[in-house]
Order: C-alpha cells, then sequence, then structure tokens
C-alpha cells in the first residue's frame, strides 16, 4: 500500500460532466450517446463504447488502448490518496482523450517500492458529477484515480 494510498487497477485521470436533467452544478443537458445519462446518477462516459466514439476520443494518440465496453457496463472509480471509490455505469462517450496526451497526476508516493512515485496519466473517464462527488469535491475538476474494468 502507498504512504499515501495508491488504488489497484489502471491509474488514469478523472473529470466530470453534466448530462440529463438540470442537477447540482449542471443545467439541463442531452442524455448522452447511451441515452440514459443522467448528472444525478452515479455514471460515465467511456471512450470506447463504439467505432464512432474511438475515433471521436481517439485514446490510441495517446498510446491508450482501453477495451470496448458498451453502455451499462459497470466500472469502479478509486481515488489516489482516499482510496474513497464509486461504482459507475457508462452512459456516454468520452473525454475528449486525445486532447490532453501525457497530462498527468500524482497519484502516490511508496517509499518501499521505486520508481517511488506513482503518476495517473491521461484523461480516460469522465463521471457525472454524483459519481465525481461521492469520491472527491467537484472544485477539484479533474483527479488521479484507479479504474477496475479495464
Amino acid at each position: 500500500m502507498c504512504a499515501s494510498g495508491c488504488p489497484g487497477g489502471k491509474r488514469v485521470l478523472a473529470t466530470w460532466f453534466c448530462c440529463g436533467n438540470a442537477w447540482g452544478p449542471c443545467a439541463a443537458a442531452g442524455t448522452g450517446a447511451c441515452g440514459t445519462c443522467q448528472s444525478s446518477n452515479n455514471q460515465c462516459a467511456w471512450p470506447n463504447i463504439s467505432d464512432a466514439c474511438k475515433n471521436l476520443t481517439k485514446p490510441q494518440n495517446c498510446s491508450e488502448n482501453p477495451s470496448r465496453y458498451g453502455c451499462g457496463t459497470a466500472i469502479k472509480v478509486t481515488t489516489c490518496g482516499t482510496l474513497k471509490s464509486v461504482t459507475v455505469t457508462i452512459a456516454d462517450c468520452g473525454p475528449d482523450t486525445k486532447s490532453h496526451c501525457g497530462e498527468s497526476k500524482l497519484c502516490c508516493y511508496d517509499p518501499s517500492r521505486p520508481p517511488y512515485f506513482f503518476y495517473a496519466i491521461n484523461r480516460l473517464i469522465d463521471l457525472t458529477p454524483a459519481a465525481f462527488s461521492a469520491i472527491h469535491t467537484l472544485d477539484a475538476g479533474i483527479i488521479p484515480v484507479g479504474i477496475d474494468k479495464w
């Protein structure tokens, strides 16, 4: 276990986005690529729900090759540091991974294991405000997380 808490799974960056009915900081918005997205539900956007989605988000431009998961697939998201987690279901296509290649944040530090510092790299999952606020404050905007469905 890392001194500051390091989740299992692939370490990536998570952001939040609005969809569906007005809720919290969100005005009314579309219901996403799956037609079910609601800001008030624990849901997410994933960059490879279809060929069209992957061609739009282009995670491969950032040396990412996320598995193809369809609408409704569950993914566990765990914060670095506090190790708070939330299970979300895929409800949309996103994030725009190609626009943020190489972006990284320190995930944790473990003095017992080289390379000692572990980073989360590339925006690979967008969370609804309900899901994001279950593990962190919305003010953070972008956080390092571990995802356990890869």
